[in-house]
């Protein structure tokens, strides 16, 4: 039995258990399909044959959706229960890597709702800070009294060149500063994604 074999049974066999746990159905064919490649005659013979049965019974997102909830779920659980299968889940998603796995696109899935959810309420939380050190900023200015007229004398005089190249340069800053946010936001949601799936 190939290391990829190996890897696949462990996959499926968590994935099995933890459909029981929640009882939720689980066909034959949605476990066999999870052994799905076209690079791999060990793990899955008859590829093509195996499509076309599944494609007649069921629907693909919908698969997608519910074999990566239990994935995400059979991890959580063995992370819980026990921590040295949990590190062979890491193992065999690392073995799984080396190829072309349909297996790996249902772990590498995301279900809507909880991605939205999660998303979401971060960037919620982070428009929150924001406003925060907007309203924080405000206050002092107004509780220490800062006014621009008194530094007025040390500008030059207002030009309507000078008072458009402002503008532009403002509204060029602030553009500038939500996409560089928003980068950096998606940057560590992913990272934060790939260290979920790919335990180490």
């Amino acid at each position: 039995m190939t290391k990829t074999k190996q890897a696949k049974d462990f996959l499926v066999q968590q994935t099995t258990e933890q459909a029981a746990l929640e009882n939720i159905p689980l066909s034959d064919i949605e476990k066999k399909m999870m052994y799905f490649t076209e690079s791999d005659a060990t793990s899955c013979d008859n590829p093509v044959e195996l499509n076309e049965e599944f494609q007649a019974q069921h629907d693909t997102s919908e698969y997608e959706a519910k074999i990566s909830r239990l994935l995400r779920h059979a991890r959580l659980r063995l992370k819980e229960e026990d921590p040295e299968r949990a590190r062979d889940w890491g193992k065999s998603i690392h073995t799984l890597r080396k190829g072309d796995h349909y297996i790996l696109v249902l772990w590498d899935v995301k279900a809507p709702s909880e991605r939205s959810a999660r998303d979401s309420f971060k960037l919620l939380a982070s428009g929150v800070l924001v406003a925060m050190g907007v309203s924080v900023a405000a206050f002092l200015a107004a509780k220490y009294n800062f006014n621009v007229d008194r530094f007025q004398k040390y500008l030059p005089p207002p030009s309507p060149r000078l008072e458009v190249a402002l503008y532009i340069g403002f509204v060029l800053l602030a553009v500038g500063g939500f996409y560089l946010f928003n980068w950096v936001l998606v940057a560590w949601l992913e990272r934060r994604a790939k260290k979920d799936r790919d335990p180490r």
